[in-house]
């Protein structure tokens, strides 16, 4: 049965054990990369919920992004410790069951109608991706070549992606419309518990998968083999292209989930379309979307045309859609911010592929630092909220036009490799 023809399918496993065996592998880890970007979409779902729920300001609703991200932040280190000692098919299985104990909380935080309880079930939730992430991405740069690894990251984004791109429509129905619907807060808060019983069986069901699936046994030492090598002992800090891709990373995420988070709120502005909550969070679906379409032509282009100078045009052309998104009204407005969907596209896989090539025996460590600065998605859209509550929502978008400016500069001259002594 072919899973996505782009990925090859399960019938030939057995063939070419090698090749087919990475293919099958590849295949198997969409499915992770979607249920992450489901997940994590969904945030944008919950903070125009949560702020009418508990009557919270902008930054007090950017809370929720605050402990999800902040969770990268705390847990990053630890998991790519745990990843090493127990290798990336386990560390994928236990972060899954992780997530499916975050989404749990969701219960007893709606039936407390408590909003430090929500935070709580968000932090063990993304505690939960956060050992996924470390391990699926260098898993994923590892099946197969080091050129081509900017380029399968990216394939594989394009299903984290589409994850991204039909939670807006779940929540927009299952949450939003079914607390419009409820008379009271406690009510309203309730929407959430049936969604989030939904996905947790769904992690159970993938860990189960993923604890019974023969998946290339990569350890840490064959990234020794499959890197070009340094012999050096010393550590991936001293590699600026993965210091610098650190930042980038930073200030990407945080960017884009800045934009994503206030997305709603955006379209709500009586200036832009004046759009209820429910209508508005579909259009959240336009955002992602655009940025699984640009995954898939990035995957492709990225075999022609260099890494850096993809990532640079893309973050220029972000800039220019937010001043237009900043300065105009309407459906000029709207079509403008969402998007930066599409350009947003190939920055996060391009980026990171970019920081860890050749770090060799550094790369784990270097996944590590790299998914540790995804905190940029904890503090970007704290900072934006703060704006927004004293400058209004549309001027506060100039803070992702700073993030994007470093990122043009780090796909033009940040990402490139400097020797470190041998």
């Amino acid at each position: 049965m072919a899973m996505h023809s782009n990925t090859g399918t399960f019938n030939q496993v057995s063939d070419v054990p090698q090749k087919n065996n990475y293919t099958f592998a590849l295949t198997s880890l969409t499915s992770l990369f979607f249920m992450w970007g489901f997940i994590t979409c969904l945030n944008d779902i919950l903070i125009p919920h949560l702020k009418g729920v508990f009557d919270l300001s902008y930054s007090q609703a950017m809370l929720v992004q605050f402990c999800f991200f902040g969770a990268y932040f705390l847990v990053s280190l630890p998991a790519g410790m745990l990843v090493k000692r127990l290798g990336y098919q386990k560390g994928i299985v236990l972060g899954l069951v992780i997530a499916a104990i975050g989404c749990l909380c969701f219960y007893p935080a709606a039936s407390m109608h408590s909003y430090p309880v929500f935070l709580m079930a968000l932090f063990i939730l993304a505690s939960g991706i956060t050992l996924l992430q470390v391990s699926a991405n260098p898993y994923v740069s590892m099946l197969g070549d080091a050129k081509t690894a900017s380029s399968r990251l990216t394939m594989t984004q394009a299903f984290n992606a589409l994850g991204t791109t039909v939670a807006p429509f779940f929540g927009a129905f299952l949450i939003l419309d079914h607390a419009a619907e409820s008379m009271s807060a406690q009510a309203s808060a309730e929407a959430v518990q049936l969604p989030y019983i939904f996905l947790a069986a769904m992690l159970l069901v993938l860990a189960a998968i993923f604890a019974w699936l023969k998946l290339p046994n990569l350890s840490v030492n064959e990234e020794q083999e499959q890197k070009d090598l340094t012999k050096d002992t010393g550590s991936a800090w001293q590699y600026s292209h993965l210091v610098l891709g650190a930042v980038g990373i930073f200030v990407y995420v945080g960017a884009e989930v800045a934009i994503g988070s206030f997305l709603v709120s955006f379209l709500a502005e009586p200036s832009i379309a004046a759009l209820d909550e429910p209508e508005a969070a579909k259009y959240i679906a336009y955002y992602w979307g655009g940025a699984m379409v640009g995954r898939f032509i990035g995957a492709v282009v990225m075999q022609k045309v260099a890494a850096g100078k993809v990532l640079f045009i893309n973050a220029t052309i972000s800039i220019l859609l937010i001043l237009i998104a900043i300065f105009s009204s309407g459906t000029l407005a709207m079509v403008a911010i969402l998007l930066v969907g599409l350009f947003n596209s190939i920055m996060f896989p391009t980026i990171f592929s970019l920081a860890i090539n050749g770090l060799g025996q550094h790369t784990s460590q270097g996944s590590g630092i790299l998914c540790l600065a995804i905190v940029g998605g904890a503090i970007i859209p704290l900072f934006q909220g703060l704006l927004a509550d004293s400058i209004g929502v549309q001027p506060a978008f100039f803070l992702p036009i700073l993030c994007y400016f470093f990122i043009a500069y780090y796909g033009l001259s940040g990402s490139k490799v400097k020797e470190v002594t041998r």
